[in-house]
């Protein structure tokens, strides 16, 4: 195959986006969720890996957490990993990551990146279905399941559990 032929095959290939979050909590327990200027739902702090530089999905969700909410630490372990199929976009894997528990201070030092976020709020578990798209309250109900657990990560596809 000629390099010509490669470059071909390679532009004829399915696309998937990528994209990676971090969960994190507060000592209570609850979520911190973002919201953004352009959906209505809320999510967590995370966004799109830029493939094209070479990132990787943890690297992608240490840097949207440092833009988005001005913390620069580490993800923790992979607690769930969602195939979502698009209606005006293609399919995405979204990879959540373990934020760890936030102290105080840590929260109050929080800043948002206000060319994409309107506010940002600690949210009980019960309460996340009201703030979230059905597909991404499943994703984190099943990250901290994942969490609570201390089992592996979750699979899921559209936000549900893969049978093993």
């Amino acid at each position: 195959m000629t390099t010509s032929d490669y470059a071909t095959y390679i532009a004829g290939l399915p696309r998937v986006l990528a994209a990676a979050a971090t969960l994190f909590r507060d000592e209570r327990g609850r979520v911190l969720l973002v919201e953004p200027n352009y959906r209505e739902d809320w999510a967590l702090p995370g966004g799109t890996v830029e493939s094209g530089d070479g990132e990787s999905p943890r690297q992608a969700a240490r840097r949207e957490t440092a833009e988005e909410i001005g913390l620069d630490r580490a993800p923790g372990r992979l607690l769930a990993v969602d195939w979502a199929r698009g209606e005006a976009r293609p399919p995405i894997v979204a990879y959540v990551y373990d934020g760890g528990v936030l102290a105080r201070e840590e929260l109050d030092a929080i800043r948002i990146q206000e060319d994409e976020l309107l506010s940002w709020r600690l949210v009980d578990r019960a309460d996340l279905a009201g703030h979230l798209s059905d597909r991404l309250g499943r994703r984190i109900a099943a990250a901290l399941d994942a969490l609570d657990s201390g089992t592996g990560t979750a699979e899921l596809e559209d936000g549900v559990r893969v049978p093993a």
